[in-house]
């Protein structure tokens, strides 16, 4: 699959990258794709939900009437869960939410939600002297960007590694997501309409994926 580099204008340089039908060209696997972005989604939450039993509640543990003679029903202590302020049963309680998925399995999932924005054309690859900047600008970047894809409106950026002027240039759009090209994930691929690597990272990740590919 041959991808042509664009540049700061949104523009073909007249060169082309090769992306391998292997990554860019599978077919993907729903299912997959679906247990990724379950776990990403998992990892989130902090799972630090807690209520109070009866044996943790507050309030007397007297009991309130004797066991037979008064007619009415048999009661215990004000930290049953019947009565208001009581304890809570069978309450949540603080436990993860981590699911365990092979490394080949996520391997799957991103090479299968990548195929999936390359077969409707929402790929880009953006040439690295398009991002050198002296000072951080966010109203350049984002024009630059406008000019790559108009029609997402959410956009996933991966960069080969740290840039504090383009971080610092992006960090206040909310069609923007950057990301390291090591902390890509397959949720930040599916959540986003579109993907644009930068030269440098896409090489980066064709060859860092190509065992992967053909495992």
């Amino acid at each position: 699959m041959q991808l042509d580099i664009i540049n700061v204008e949104g523009q073909k340089t007249g060169r082309t990258i090769e992306l391998p039908d292997e990554i860019f060209g599978a077919v993907p696997n729903s299912h997959v794709i679906w247990l990724a972005v379950k776990q990403y989604l998992a990892a989130q939450r902090q799972g630090t939900h807690k209520v109070k039993t009866r044996a943790e509640a507050q309030g007397s543990s007297k009991k309130l009437h004797k066991q037979k003679g008064t007619g009415g029903s048999r009661k215990g202590n004000l930290r049953n869960p019947l009565y208001k302020g009581g304890g809570t049963v069978f309450g949540p309680k603080p436990h993860g939410y981590d699911i365990k998925l092979n490394r080949k399995v996520k391997d799957l999932a991103k090479i299968g939600a990548l195929s999936s924005k390359a077969k409707d054309n929402r790929i880009f690859v953006l040439e690295d002297a398009s991002l050198e900047m002296e000072t951080p600008s966010t109203k350049k970047f984002t024009q630059m960007f406008n000019k790559i894809e108009t029609g997402s409106r959410k956009k996933l950026f991966v960069m080969p590694e740290y840039n504090e002027i383009v971080y610092k240039s992006f960090r206040n759009v909310p069609s923007i997501f950057g990301t390291l090209l090591s902390d890509i994930n397959t949720y930040d691929i599916v959540n986003a309409e579109s993907v644009i690597f930068t030269e440098s990272a896409a090489k980066i990740f064709v060859e860092e994926n190509k065992e992967a590919a053909e495992a």
